[in-house]
């Protein structure tokens, strides 16, 4: 007979489930745009450019969305430091879901002229300054509220929830472009998804409110801020600067896999190699019901054997993956396509992102650490992730084509392995340069 919860452990798996369920919301309305942008947006709401150009404006909404993110790291961040995690997280779930509705109710270009793509483009922006605030909330309330020695695994569900996120936007989209024509999923069946976001926020409100603050917040803080730091991002800024540079290299790894593999090549895909849209759809669905797993179990083993050799091993199959991904593309063999996408997105991408809730939120100390890990996080989505989709597609321009595309996705790769290899991981989680001595702005890990 198994022993009954302590209040410790009770409120553990709450964090973890309000951290997972309002993480879904969050990933699920920022992709569908992603996804639908690839799609739709750019006939409907940049239709009289040519495609290349229309297809670059409509990556270039869905950077909007990256660039709004460190805005709301740091406003987000700021009052979580001060006010605490709770009570940022209900708001950051809710401005996400509107938003999201709201772009399911936009006139098109053809109705009402530059104004739509003004208004996509000021909607964009609301969801990422929603996520802004999301992932540095989430992956605090998990971690702080987490068993000695299993922080990554319970706050890999902030990372499942991308996949799940994923899964249903990609799964909805796909859904729609099989039961309607082309003209009717055009037309109003794109609407569809987005609308959809406000059953989603209800139910992620509903669980957000009943969640208890973080203890540990509580405890160094005070839970109306009593020890509170007067700007909390601009002490993690001057106390950790080599942090934030950390965590962009860090992140390139994981923002180059899976935004090439979900996003840009879902386009390329499409109109360069006249494949079926239906193939990279197909391919969101499986890589994002994998990482349903293959996260959580990547987060076990981090805090089994260590979080730098998980954090290696999945930067390293990123660069050895990246040019035989586009060599697969390029010979249009869908077998070795699947193979290389999951490469990317569920071994190097998942084992990445595995370790980064408590890697990243133990740079910094408890009285700032929102602020610190939050925009250090969304600061890195903007240099690393952002404009990726961009980036790549203006890279077919130049010589080589796809050949520097693939040299983007490797470099980043192998940058983030080079500099993780240098860190200390683990046992006590680091910034190279520091010494032994633990310090306000690094908690032992584990």
């Amino acid at each position: 007979m198994t022993s009954p919860l302590s209040s410790s452990e009770r409120q553990a798996r709450k964090a973890a489930l309000g951290s997972f369920v309002g993480a879904v919301v969050d990933w699920y309305d920022f992709l569908l745009y992603g996804i639908t942008a690839a799609l739709v947006f750019n006939t409907q709401f940049f239709p009289n450019v040519s495609p290349t150009i229309g297809t670059l404006a409509a990556f270039g909404t869905f950077g909007v969305g990256f660039l709004f993110r460190p805005l709301g790291g740091i406003v987000f961040g700021h009052f979580g430091d001060r006010l605490g995690r709770k009570r940022m997280l209900v708001l950051t779930v809710l401005i996400m879901g509107l938003s999201t509705a709201l772009i399911g109710l936009l006139p098109t270009f053809n109705q009402i002229g530059w104004l739509a793509p003004i208004a996509l483009v000021t909607l964009r922006a609301l969801q990422g300054f929603a996520v802004g605030g999301e992932w540095g909330g989430a992956a605090l309330m998990a971690v702080e509220s987490a068993p000695k020695g299993k922080k990554a695994f319970y706050s890999s569900g902030v990372q499942v929830g991308y996949g799940v996120g994923l899964v249903m936007a990609t799964g909805f989209v796909s859904i729609l472009t099989h039961t309607l024509d082309n003209e009717a999923f055009l037309s109003w069946g794109w609407r569809v998804p987005f609308l959809f976001s406000v059953v989603l926020v209800l139910v992620a409100m509903w669980i957000r409110t009943t969640m208890e603050e973080s203890q540990e917040f509580v405890r160094k803080v005070g839970a109306h801020g009593e020890r509170k730091v007067k700007l909390p991002v601009l002490t993690a800024l001057t106390k950790h600067p080599k942090s934030f540079l950390l965590i962009i290299a860090l992140r390139m790894a994981e923002m180059f896999t899976m935004y090439i593999v979900t996003t840009f090549a879902l386009s390329y895909s499409t109109k360069n190699l006249g494949m079926s849209r239906d193939l990279f759809l197909n391919i969101g669905l499986l890589v994002g019901a994998i990482s349903c797993l293959t996260i959580p179990l990547f987060a076990l083993m981090a805090d089994r054997i260590g979080q730098k050799r998980v954090y290696v091993g999945g930067a390293l199959i990123g660069v050895l993956a990246a040019v035989p991904f586009f060599l697969a593309l390029e010979a249009r063999s869908v077998f070795w396509i699947v193979i290389f996408a999951v490469l990317l997105a569920n071994i190097a991408h998942d084992m990445v992102v595995a370790v980064q809730q408590p890697l990243f939120t133990e740079f910094f100390g408890a009285e700032y650490r929102y602020s610190g890990a939050g925009v250090g996080y969304q600061f890195a989505s903007v240099v690393c992730g952002g404009f990726t989709p961009f980036i790549a597609t203006a890279l077919l321009g130049v010589d080589g084509g796809w050949h520097a595309v693939a040299a983007y996705l490797g470099g980043g790769c192998l940058l983030s392995l080079i500099v993780a290899s240098r860190m200390k991981m683990g046992g006590g989680t680091k910034p190279p340069g520091t010494n032994s001595v633990s310090h306000p702005g690094v908690v032992a890990s584990n």
